[in-house]
Formats: C-alpha cells, structure tokens, sequence
C-alpha cells in the first residue's frame, strides 16, 4: 500500500477505536446505573429534562445577545471599546449555551437508541402473548412520541448557526473598526438577525413543549 493509503487506514482505525470505545463507555455506564435501580427510561427522562433546560438556557442567553448587539448599533457616544467587550462576552456565552444544547440532545439520542434497542430484544422473552403485544404497543408509542422531540430539537438545533454565523462576523469586523462609521455599516444587519433570532426562540420554545410532553408520557406510562 502507498503511504497515503496506510495512513487513511491509521486513521480510519483510530476513529472506529473511538467510537467503540465510547460506545462501550456508555454501555458499561448503563449497565453501572442498572445495578442501582436507574435504568435507561429513567436516564432518558433524565436526559430530556437536561436538554430542554439548556435549551431555555440557549434562549435567554440569545435574546440577550441581541439586545446587546443592539446597543452596540444604537452607539451615541461613550466607551465604545466597553459596549465591544460586553458584545464579544455576550457571544462567547452564546457559543457556550449552543455546545451544551448540541451535547444534551447527542446524548439524548443515544440513551434513547439504547432503550429502544433493549425493549425490542426483550419482546421476544415474553411467554405470554397478551403482555407481548401490550409492551410492543408501548414501545410504539414511546417511539412515535420521541421521533416528535427529536425532530423538534434537531429543528431547533439547525436555527443556532443562522444566528451564530453573522454575530460571530460582526464582532470580529467590530474588532477591527471601533469608530461609529462602522457601525452605521453593520446597521443593515440588525433586521436579519432580530428575524433569525425570533425565528430561533420560537423553535426552541416549540421543542420545550415537545419536551415538557414527553417527559409527562414517560411518566405517565
């Protein structure tokens, strides 16, 4: 083999060695919390309730960062460099809120693939055909109720970016050109970014709600 051909399959060993070994982690983490009584439904459950708080979390900290994006524009005088600083601390927490948001609904999904894994193989264990259809028709119905959360929080996920993306070039055009000339430039902007910001506030509103009703199923069951 060339050297470029060994070196691909280096690291396409490397990153299936990472993904078992992770996977396996998460196994053996289930498989840990089982002993103590917690089981999959209830890290799941869990896991939701993590997801759909970041996500409030995500939606204040936005709101407040175009607040504060909006002050910068609305600039009549002062510490200009001061209004940059709180802007630039703005969206550092806004980049903060938005990794958690993408980390709690990754291991949302991967909790849940393992529950539904493990319900479906237990279906076989049961003797009885009546309990067998009973458990079969839950796990249908758990499973429909997920695929709506996980829709709306992977729809909520994909309106971070069209938020993140401008603000990021605007503070660091910012950072370049502290004089009111440059912000009158950047005035343009504000429009499309109040609408991508609402139209991100309503889609995580939208997934909370699919989160507060999940969890209530879940509990309900």
């Amino acid at each position: 083999m060339t050297g470029a051909v060994v070196r691909f399959v280096r690291i396409v060993g490397v990153l299936l060695f990472a993904s078992l070994f992770l996977a396996g982690c998460q196994s053996a983490y289930y498989s840990t919390m089982e002993k103590f009584g917690v089981h999959k439904r209830d890290i799941l459950v869990d896991r939701v309730e993590e997801a759909r708080d970041s996500q409030r979390e995500a939606k204040e900290q936005f709101s407040s960062a175009l607040e504060q994006f909006s002050a910068v524009l609305g600039f009549q005088g002062g510490e200009l460099e001061e209004k940059y600083d709180k802007l630039k601390a703005e969206l550092d927490r806004s980049e903060e809120r938005a990794a958690e948001v993408r980390d709690r609904v990754d291991r949302v999904e991967h909790v849940a693939e393992a529950l539904f894994d493990e319900w479906k193989d237990e279906l076989d264990q049961y003797s009885s055909a009546s309990l067998r259809r009973s458990s079969q028709q839950k796990l249908d119905q758990t499973r429909r109720h997920y695929a709506k959360l996980k829709k709306a929080m992977r729809r909520a996920e994909a309106k971070i970016d069209p938020v993140l993306t401008p603000l990021r070039d605007q503070v660091l055009y910012l950072k370049h050109n502290l004089n009111a000339r440059a912000i009158a430039s950047l005035q343009a902007e504000l429009g499309t970014i109040e609408t991508d910001v609402a139209a991100l506030i309503r889609e995580m509103e939208a997934s909370i709600r699919e989160a507060d009703a999940f969890i209530s199923a879940m509990e309900a069951q």
